[in-house]
Formats: structure tokens, C-alpha cells, sequence
């Protein structure tokens, strides 16, 4: 590999609610923390495989009916009494 073309990484702690993890990543942050003696940057993540729906089996409910049914059982009595 070629000598000073790869950016510099750093221990970094990630979080995630109330999981965390120590990984290394090119990014830097404000707050630290020590683990085992090493400074470690502290990134939050706002979603990771502890949180995301599709590693943690949690269906969020989708509407399966498809549009013009949806329009239909809101607006279908409007459209038959503008016709009276």
C-alpha cells in the first residue's frame, strides 16, 4: 500500500440507544470517553442493526389497500351526492 494516501482512523465507541460498540472509523467528535485506557470518540447513531425494523423483526403497519380504494371510502359518498 502506498505511504500517506488513506485517511487516519480512531478508536471510536458508537451508540445507539442503549447499545454500544467500539469500532474504528475516520471520524471525530467533541466527547470522549476512556475505555481500557484508550480515548475513545464517542459517535451517536440514530438507527444500527439493534435498532433498524428489518434486523429486529418489528413490522411497522402499511396500509394495504391500494389507492383509488383509499380515495373511494373517503370521498365516495361526495362524488355520488354531487350528482343528485
Amino acid at each position: 500500500m502506498k505511504e500517506g494516501i488513506h485517511p487516519n482512523v480512531y478508536p471510536v465507541l458508537f451508540v445507539d440507544g442503549d447499545h454500544e460498540w467500539v469500532g474504528i472509523s475516520t471520524q471525530k467528535t467533541n466527547q470522549t470517553r476512556t475505555i481500557n485506557g484508550v480515548d475513545h470518540f464517542v459517535v451517536n447513531c440514530d438507527i444500527s442493526a439493534f435498532s433498524h425494523p428489518f434486523y429486529t423483526g418489528q413490522k411497522r403497519l402499511v396500509d394495504t389497500a391500494g389507492r383509488v380504494e383509499k380515495f373511494m371510502r373517503r370521498y365516495g359518498n361526495q362524488l355520488a351526492n354531487k350528482g343528485k
